[in-house]
């Protein structure tokens, strides 16, 4: 799992700019096409890192349309989710977080945009390998019936993968969305 996840991410790394431009455009449209935005939702999304897909677009999407829109934070090994504002500091990862004082769990949220390192058809996402998302969501496979938050994936298609192998721990996405489709 380490040499594939070394490879993913190499791959990503490798998308040149004005690809990375014109595919975190795209990203927006996708959302757009499956997600139900509405005033009033709390909808997470990330701050791209080490090559990630940008959600730029997709986070000026939600502002203008006054969606409240919140970032990850790092608390111990799981994720909380602090609302953006003006302030933000470098976590342990030298990820940036907002330093705000409205921080919620995901249990609060209505949709969760997560980054990815590998997908496969399945909508199984292998991550950085810190197990935080993983943790963070395990409520979501203990409890069948919860529907919230909707967990959509983001990647570039370069980072689909024939099959990846399932570990009891690992929380399925309820989609996937990469420039050219959605799972």
């Amino acid at each position: 799992m380490k040499a594939l996840r070394q490879l993913l991410r190499q791959k990503r790394l490798n998308i040149d700019s004005s690809d990375r431009l014109k595919f975190a455009k795209q990203l927006l449209s996708q959302a757009q096409n499956i997600a139900n935005f509405t005033n009033g939702q709390k909808i997470a999304i990330y701050l791209p890192n080490n090559g990630e897909i940008d959600t730029k677009y997709l986070q000026e999407f939600l502002k203008n349309q006054e969606i409240s829109t919140y970032l990850p934070v790092l608390d111990d090994k799981s994720l909380n989710f602090a609302k953006i504002g003006e302030n933000f500091r470098n976590n342990q990862y030298g990820i940036l977080e907002p330093v705000s004082t409205e921080v919620i769990s995901a249990e609060q949220l209505d949709i969760l945009f997560m980054p990815l390192v590998g997908f496969d058809k399945n909508k199984n996402r292998i991550g950085m390998g810190g197990g935080y998302y993983d943790r963070t969501l395990a409520f979501k496979k203990e409890q069948k019936m919860v529907k919230k938050p909707m967990l959509i994936g983001l990647a570039f298609d370069c980072q689909q993968v024939e099959k990846l192998d399932v570990q009891d721990w690992d929380v399925p996405l309820d989609a996937i969305i990469t420039p050219s489709q959605i799972l």
